[in-house]
């Protein structure tokens, strides 16, 4: 078959890496444009583009995909199909029926319908799910909600976080995408509509949704840790600026003092929280490097007694745990 790739970060990248080894041609990628990325926040290509670039692939990098004179230029590569992963922009009608089989499809890293949405992975973490994957299905119009090809499941390990899960579901999405790409030529695909009833959801992370609220208990405040690593990385405020928390494990018992109360001694750095204590092992302060908390404390490390605080309120978390 002719395909159309429509990818934007690493993410996309494996499955597309493997769409390139055939049996199919990429006649034309499509992908955000470029964007300030990294630290010094440097217009830059998105790694899809770069891939397709090094590999002298057509290169689509619009504002908008839907427009009309979009669709006419991904007409003339004359696609039969469309493969989408993590593209990240709303794909209209025009766009998804433009193939000459008539649709596109997506491969989103879930286990639909569960956490449809923009941040999947980040979302699975926070709600303690055991187990994740990656869903291959249609897209319609609404967001995540076609019928599905396949399912492939995989266990989310204990203390694992975002962005090791999105590593593995992302190799995970380029076999899953490869299998039903065989399946259409095959003309065995098999279609199963998904039950709506059982949808949750999971919309893209904001900066709020990182901070860190010590009335939490331990548990959760690690599962937030995980879930936000590496990026944005979760945080709370130490003398009016953002410390970052990267890594952290749970201590069950007592917590001495109020939540976000620092305890640091020859036992090491913890912080009270409503349940436990939470233990960091990796810390970032603003503008500085990570760094494991043995060596944080050695340096400009947190004094015993002082409280971190939650300063951008509960409603992005309220929002998470509708």
């Amino acid at each position: 078959m002719r395909l159309a790739f429509f990818g934007t970060p690493d993410f996309a990248v494996p499955t597309l890496a493997r769409l390139l080894e055939g049996p199919h041609c990429v006649v034309a990628v499509v992908s955000q444009p470029d964007r300030p990325r990294g630290r010094g926040r440097k217009q830059s290509l998105s790694p899809v583009s770069t891939l397709a670039l090094q590999r002298n692939l057509p290169l689509l990098r619009p504002e908008k995909v839907g427009t009309p004179a979009v669709a006419e230029e991904l007409r003339e590569f004359a696609p039969d199909l469309g493969v989408v992963v993590a593209f990240g922009q709303f794909l209209p009608k025009r766009i998804r029926e433009l193939p000459a089989l008539g649709y596109l499809v997506n491969g989103h890293a879930s286990l639909l319908p569960r956490h449809r949405g923009a941040a999947p992975v980040a979302h699975a973490i926070l709600a303690g799910d055991r187990k994740s994957g990656v869903s291959v299905m249609r897209v319609e119009r609404e967001m995540d909600a076609g019928p599905v090809a396949l399912v492939r499941e995989l266990a989310v390990g204990a203390g694992e976080s975002a962005g090791e899960l999105a590593t593995r579901l992302s190799a995970l999405s380029a076999d899953a995408i490869a299998e039903v790409l065989e399946r259409i030529v095959e003309s065995t695909v098999v279609w199963s509509t998904q039950d709506d009833s059982l949808a949750s959801f999971a919309p893209k992370i904001e900066r709020a949704d990182a901070e860190l609220d010590f009335h939490e208990p331990a548990e959760a405040l690690v599962r937030r840790v995980r879930a936000m690593a590496p990026r944005p990385g979760a945080f709370a405020w130490h003398q009016g600026d953002a410390l970052r928390i990267l890594a952290a494990r749970a201590e069950p018992g007592p917590a001495a003092g109020p939540p976000g109360r620092v305890s640091a001694g020859p036992a090491g750095l913890r912080i009270a929280t409503a349940e436990g204590w939470l233990v960091p092992t990796v810390l970032q302060r603003a503008g500085g490097r990570p760094t494991e908390a043995d060596a944080f404390q050695r340096g400009r490390g947190l004094p015993n007694g002082v409280r971190l605080e939650a300063r951008l309120g509960r409603a992005a978390r309220s929002r998470l745990e509708a």
